[in-house]
């Protein structure tokens, strides 16, 4: 008996030593652990916003290599769409939310499920890593709805017609991994000059009066200081999203359901009453740069906006958190404050808009799985938190809201996500902003009972950008 024991387990030893006690990987696993090299395609960012996330997701499947390159916003949509052309493009994209439409046709829907390996270790007395197949289902639609901020669904979230069926069928196009949102950004200097304690909360005639406080003109008529950067176009930054915000805010409907644009049109529920909510807003807008009007504060001849503010020559001006790290590296004296953006006063809700990118995966990309299941890993809230940190973006995932609520540089922003909304401006985003600039600039040269006229026409050729 003692013989037969001491054989056992020396048999036993020679098989675990020899490594014939272990069954070899399939032929599955095999192939899915053969390397693979993902290339990634962003503007904005430096590498190092990735490093930890790639990083993290390498020690999960040390087969996957990720290629990171970075462009310049100029050049990104050109070098991108002649790449895809070509079929040299990334597996891995980054596209503006209100581009996801335009990209619909070159994009691989977010897969039902993902199988990836995972190297797990096992034995007790000799520890081994094997390669193991895992299938995770991938996030629903109605995840999307309740992990992230409602505008995502909405930018992120499209129909797919199956070709054979004819049905229409709900799938995710992108994920973010931040969302900006809009703020007004103070002179608290100026402010303190002009005995003006806190900065507005609505587009009312308290924001108006601040605005004629804070505007100074030389002896010919010249404005040396800017009350606010509002009423032209080119010159200020996002013009486009401070016009359509206040359009938004004040009722208007941008574009309607079956993708008409119709910001110009009368909402059914106002045409009682005679109110075209996008006309006032434009009319309110334009003002500003109106020299017969008290609120006068703007002109073609001014510089950037973003340039006055630094230079202390203006009071207030509409930016995202993305201007923090500029404003704060090129005017390091400047004392500034951030707050919410005005609403309008009465509103029961409030309303602010949003301006981010989203990730995606190409079609044509031979790794479609292994591509989806890295964009879901970099914008689950562990992974995003990292980058937040370092490109000090705010969160577009609810769960963490309320810990960026108490940030010194996010909270402002951060708050404003929850009500947060955009809306698609038609194949060329780029177009239809130029599209607002003309309005903008049109609207200043007409006469008041145009502006009705010169709001058409700007949605007329809009809507050409949606066909």
């Amino acid at each position: 008996m003692k013989n037969k024991l001491i054989i056992i387990s020396l048999l036993f030893v020679f098989l675990m030593t020899t490594g014939l006690g272990c069954s070899a990987p399939s032929a599955e696993v095999q192939k899915a652990i053969e390397p693979i090299k993902l290339t990634y395609w962003r503007v904005w960012d430096d590498s190092d916003a990735f490093d930890e996330i790639i990083a993290n997701y390498k020690l999960l499947h040390p087969f996957v290599t990720i290629e990171y390159k970075k462009f310049r916003y100029g050049e990104y949509e050109q070098a991108l769409l002649e790449a895809m052309a070509e079929d040299r493009g990334p597996d891995i994209f980054s596209i503006h939310n209100t581009w996801t439409e335009k990209y619909q046709n070159k994009i691989a829907p977010l897969p039902i499920e993902t199988t990836m390996a995972y190297p797990v270790t096992q034995g007790t007395i000799k520890k081994e890593v094997v390669n193991e197949l895992r299938t995770t289902k991938s996030l629903t639609i109605n995840d999307i709805k309740n992990n992230f901020i409602d505008t995502v669904y909405n930018d992120v979230v499209l129909k797919d017609v199956d070709v054979a069926t004819k049905q229409e069928t709900e799938k995710v196009y992108a994920l973010p991994l931040a969302m900006d949102t809009l703020a007004l950004y103070y002179n608290k200097d100026l402010f303190n000059n002009a005995g003006i304690a806190t900065p507005p909360n609505y587009w009312n005639p308290e924001f108006q009066q601040i605005v004629k406080k804070l505007t100074k003109q030389d002896s010919k008529g010249g404005i040396i200081q800017s009350g606010v950067a509002m009423g032209g176009g080119k010159n200020i930054e996002r013009y486009s999203d401070i016009l359509s915000i206040l359009m938004m805010q004040n009722g208007a409907e941008m574009m309607s359901e079956n993708g008409a644009v119709s910001f110009s049109e009368t909402p059914v529920a106002l045409r009682s009453q005679g109110y075209n909510p996008a006309l006032e807003a434009l009319r309110f807008y334009t003002d500003f740069a109106n020299p017969a009007k008290e609120v006068y504060s703007w002109n073609a001849n001014l510089e950037n906006s973003l340039q006055m503010f630094m230079y202390g020559k203006l009071a207030m001006m509409f930016g995202y958190a993305y201007h923090l790290p500029t404003i704060r590296a090129q005017a390091p004296k400047l004392n500034f404050g951030i707050a919410k953006l005005p609403q309008i006063e009465g509103s029961q809700s409030q309303i602010n808009f949003a301006n981010y990118w989203v990730e995606t995966v190409s079609k044509k990309s031979k790794n479609i799985d292994t591509a989806w299941d890295f964009v879901q890993f970099a914008t689950r809230a562990e992974q995003a938190k990292t980058y937040i940190a370092k490109t000090g973006k705010p969160t577009a995932l609810r769960s963490l809201v309320n810990e960026e609520l108490e940030s010194p540089d996010l909270g402002i922003f951060a708050s404003q996500v929850l009500t947060a909304k955009s809306w698609y401006k038609g194949a060329d985003s780029n177009a239809a902003e130029l599209i607002f600039a003309d309005m903008i600039n049109e609207a200043n040269q007409s006469a008041p009972d145009k502006l009705m006229s010169v709001l058409n026409t700007a949605a007329a050729r809009v809507q050409q950008t949606v066909e």
